[in-house]
């Protein structure tokens, strides 16, 4: 991070709302926005475009070092088989090495950014003066995702879409490279009885704070 930009890291479990979080905070403060999760479903579909194997760590790792962080698709790369492929090149130390020195690059433009992912506050931007971890309870994500799934007119199962959620927290807390854990000085933000204007409103009191801190 340099001197002229402000990092706001923030991490957690999938469906916890730190996306809509995140992009909240990066229009209130006129910061840049990166989902960092996004990239790794970047890398995972040009491999599935290209035809290429999803188990070359090296073929992986070049792909990766080329994907423009710019302008990621959210709906696009939100297709379940790109979700599927990225989860097993996200595993690749060489590919995690580098889209974090992608994302690091990211996080040093003016005059602030927000990166949201499951490794910000720990391993992409150590050094950010906030950090926040946005969680909620496993059923609380798993009703939000069903929720959001069939406002869009699909069909889902609730049952099974829990059991995903617990799958992903599994693998995502158990993984030997960046695991999912809140950094030691972060703030939690528990969103599970929050709504997301109040889940707004405690973060921006610290960033704010910070803020004001850095001035």
């Amino acid at each position: 991070m340099t001197t002229k930009t402000f990092t706001i890291a923030i991490d957690g479990p999938a469906a916890a709302g730190k996306g809509t979080l995140s992009r909240r905070i990066a229009e209130q403060y006129g910061f840049h926005h990166l989902d960092t999760g996004l990239t790794y479903r970047a890398t995972a579909k040009a491999l599935l475009e290209a035809g290429l194997p999803l188990d070359d760590e090296a073929v992986a790792e070049k792909i990766a070092r080329e994907v423009e962080l710019g302008g990621l698709d959210r709906d696009m790369l939100s297709q379940h088989e790109i979700g599927e492929a990225a989860s097993k090149i996200a595993v690749m130390p060489a590919v995690r090495r580098a889209l974090v020195e992608a994302q690091r690059r990211f996080s040093e433009k003016a005059p602030g950014t927000v990166l949201d992912g499951r490794d910000i506050g720990t391993v992409v931007c150590p050094d950010a003066p906030v950090k926040l971890y946005v969680t909620a309870s496993p059923e609380v994500r798993a009703r939000r995702r069903y929720d959001e799934i069939v406002s869009r007119g699909a069909t889902a199962d609730l049952d099974a879409i829990f059991e995903d959620v617990k799958r992903r927290d599994e693998r995502d807390m158990g993984r030997a490279d960046s695991p999912l854990k809140p950094a030691v000085d972060a703030h939690l933000l528990d969103t599970s009885e929050m709504s997301i204007e109040a889940a707004f409103q405690a973060a921006q009191s610290i960033i704010d704070a910070v803020l004001s801190r850095n001035a």
